[in-house]
């Protein structure tokens, strides 16, 4: 079963840049290593347990879909859920229609020369991006995960992601199948969006489609297809973003 969002992705075009930017934004950023796909990366852990990926492509990756993301602008562009059982809910996935690929093995180098590993299952276009990937530890996710949590900005976790939709009920139906329960109707009227909100552990989790013809969600489903939207943090109160600083990734917290 889902336990909640493990992390969200941000693809960047340069990663010391967004380094640099989420520090400025008042973040503890730790870099991460290398993976063995030709990509590097650096994290911001949260005291929720949920993180932040930036990652940038070393090499040209012209057949990732990440990088398909990139060239239209980066920002937020996937987002991985944690499981109890990864065979169990990837298969409960393909059941809903959803093709997930089999278990596939990942490593990352990090900076001190420690290996992480871990396996994913990936869900297969269209369903990239409005679907979530699936992890499994084969490293202990400590190690994975920094534990560096605290940050200036006062951000203490992942509150709601927002995924840009067409069919929010079709949408959520691997949802559904995997946590064993419906979606709870969702009108987000400042998105002029309505949808579909699962709580998944301590985050919510909500599937929203454009009411009409105009608006940011259309211009986001024609810019970057079906995808994450935005995200809000958990924080202090009055506390902001600058949104210059986030690389093009709607985040803000509330």
């Amino acid at each position: 079963m889902f336990n909640g969002i493990d992390h969200f992705v941000i693809v960047v075009p340069e990663l010391e840049a967004a380094i640099r930017d989420y520090t400025a934004a008042g973040f503890t950023v730790v870099r991460g290593g290398r993976h063995n796909i030709g990509s590097h990366n650096a994290l911001i852990a949260l005291a929720d347990g949920a993180y932040v990926e930036l990652i940038a492509f070393l090499d040209s990756a012209g057949a990732h879909p990440w990088y398909a993301a990139l060239e239209k602008g980066g920002g937020l562009v996937d987002f991985c859920m944690q499981t109890d059982d990864l065979e169990a809910d990837a298969e409960a996935m393909r059941q809903a229609g959803v093709p997930m690929s089999p278990a596939s093995p990942m490593t990352r180098d990090r900076p001190d020369g420690f290996r992480v590993s871990w396996v994913l299952s990936i869900p297969g276009a269209p369903f990239n991006g409005r679907a979530p990937f699936l992890i499994k530890d084969e490293t202990p996710r400590d190690e994975r995960v920094p534990q560096q949590r605290s940050h200036r900005n006062g951000v203490t976790g992942l509150k709601t992601m927002t995924v840009a939709v067409a069919d929010p009920g079709a949408t959520s139906v691997p949802y559904a199948r995997v946590l064993g329960r419906p979606a709870a109707p969702l009108q987000r009227p400042d998105l002029d969006g309505a949808g579909v909100r699962f709580t998944i552990g301590p985050h919510a989790l909500e599937l929203v489609a454009p009411k009409g013809g105009e608006g940011p969600l259309v211009d986001w489903i024609k810019l970057r297809g079906e995808s994450p939207f935005g995200v809000v943090l958990a924080g202090g109160p009055g506390a902001r973003l600058d949104p210059a600083l986030l690389q093009g990734a709607r985040l803000s917290i509330g």
